[in-house]
């Protein structure tokens, strides 16, 4: 399996190729005609300045197909409860409404595939970077020397399933929250551990 490319300045740098006991450097000329991998490559390997390297990297918590999750088991229920039933308007009934949930599953699982694939949170030894969003693109960064404080807010639920947000405060950069992100404290840490 090949990982995407890493980015210096523009250019593939080289790829990392995955499988069996462990990985390899090969350069990026080797493996011409993987397109995919070039279009598809991370906002952070676009924008690393020379001698910047990525020290941690985030994204959002799977808890975003939480609604799709409870969605599907809805629309399995009401699939099985159409199998148990011998009146012919409950059967269609069921079978209607169990295709119905079924398309909001669809829908749900497809919106949080697409935010956490179009979100990107990443620690550099020069700068925290954050990236939400496709067409309409946001981004966030801030050099670590300006970071004032990190603050991790995480509920119950959070803390159970390693979720949470997290504010930074910067000297006169004012203040950031990055929200629902996977593994909080972590994240924290790689920011205040310098």
């Amino acid at each position: 399996m090949v990982a995407r490319a890493r980015r210096c300045c523009g250019h593939p740098t080289a790829r990392i190729q995955r499988g069996g006991a462990g990985g390899k450097r090969v350069p990026a000329a080797a493996n011409p005609g993987n397109g995919l991998s070039e279009v598809m490559a991370r906002y952070i390997d676009e924008i690393l300045q020379p001698g910047e390297r990525v020290l941690y990297s985030t994204n959002a918590h799977w808890i975003f197909y939480f609604p799709a999750i409870l969605a599907w088991i809805a629309a399995f229920a009401l699939f099985v409860l159409s199998g148990q039933t011998t009146v012919n308007g409950l059967l269609i009934l069921c079978l209607i409404a169990s295709g119905v949930v079924a398309l909001a599953a669809l829908f749900w699982t497809v919106k949080g595939w697409f935010h956490r694939f179009t979100t990107e949170t990443d620690v550099t030894n020069l700068r925290i970077v954050h990236k939400t969003g496709f067409i309409k693109r946001r981004t966030f960064e801030m050099a670590l020397d300006k970071v004032e404080s990190v603050d991790v807010n995480q509920t119950i639920l959070g803390r159970i399933l390693n979720y949470g947000d997290v504010t930074i405060n910067g000297v006169g950069e004012g203040r950031e929250t990055i929200r629902t992100i996977a593994s909080p404290l972590a994240f924290r840490s790689s920011i205040t551990t310098r």
